[in-house]
């Protein structure tokens, strides 16, 4: 009596690309977590049998990967500065063209020197930690506060610090500047920086692809996608030191609109710079 074919790496890959449709790419990022294979080793390893468990736990994220979900939030993990990021359905998937904002900030703290005193930062609405963990293991002098109003990011950030050992961030839950300002004693940075959620109510982007499981928060004000650029205009220059900076990204079509907020006293040189891509992106500003 012949036994049937016991499954293997590469033939679970292949019947499940036939299956679901999904890029082969996407599906040994699967595999990869799921058999903790790096690339190399699916290719090496692919005639290894694949364990009832394994199978039925890759089907599974399979399945949820064709029903749209994130890949990030299936692996839990996405890279920001070359470095891996847990991320789950609490916060935001960090972006590529965030790590430029990152590059900004750097070259703005590198040329910041403040006499005798630290240099400080500030993240707001820092969701899962990337820019201000990235900030604070970039340059690990610098003294970096990261706030977000969601308690549920504020413990993924504070994991993530704690995984890739960032020990210089400290982190306060805060609804934009409510608990802020009010610190003993004061705060005073040199550069803040934010990603805020910029979405206008009833775009159609909130329904499609990863939008559509991300926190609906951490993606839009709920009103016309300018209130946190309001917000910070006002009230960093009362937390900024004198000839400090603000730096925020911005969708794709606001950056005149958030420009203008910083272009009006105490605030100087307002700049809008573009991402990589050629896409208005971030602005920066000075008092």
């Amino acid at each position: 009596m012949s036994t049937l074919p016991q499954p293997t790496v590469e033939s679970v890959l292949q019947q499940t690309r036939e299956e679901t449709g999904l890029p082969p790419s996407e599906l040994r990022v699967l595999m990869s977590h799921i058999t903790g294979f790096d690339r190399v080793g699916l290719v090496t390893k692919g005639n290894r049998e694949l364990p009832m468990d394994q199978l039925s736990a890759f089907k599974s994220l399979a399945a949820r990967r064709k029903n749209g979900e994130p890949i990030a939030y299936l692996v839990q993990q996405k890279e920001f500065y070359s470095r891996p990021f847990f991320v789950d359905p609490r916060v935001l998937i960090p972006r590529p063209e965030t790590e430029e904002l990152v590059e900004h900030a750097l070259g703005f703290l590198q040329s910041k020197s403040t006499e005798n005193l630290l240099t400080r930062v500030l993240d707001i609405g820092c969701g899962s930690g990337a820019i201000a963990v990235s900030l604070a293991l970039e340059n690990p002098i610098l003294e970096v506060t990261a706030s977000d109003i969601s308690a549920d990011a504020l413990w993924v950030a504070q994991y993530n610090a704690n995984e890739l050992g960032a020990k210089n961030v400290r982190f306060i839950q805060s609804d934009l500047f409510a608990d802020l300002l009010n610190q003993t004693p004061a705060l005073a940075f040199d550069l803040i920086c934010s990603n805020p959620p910029y979405i206008e109510q009833g775009d159609i982007h909130l329904e499609q692809g990863d939008l559509r499981f991300e926190p609906a928060q951490a993606l839009t004000d709920g009103g016309d996608g300018l209130r946190f650029y309001r917000e910070i205009a006002r009230h960093s220059p009362t937390l900024l030191r004198t000839g400090g900076g603000v730096l925020v990204e911005h969708g794709y079509n606001q950056q005149q609109a958030v420009k203008a907020l910083f272009s009006q006293a105490p605030y100087v040189q307002a700049q809008g710079l573009p991402d990589l891509a050629g896409t208005p992106r971030f602005v920066f500003a000075r008092i």
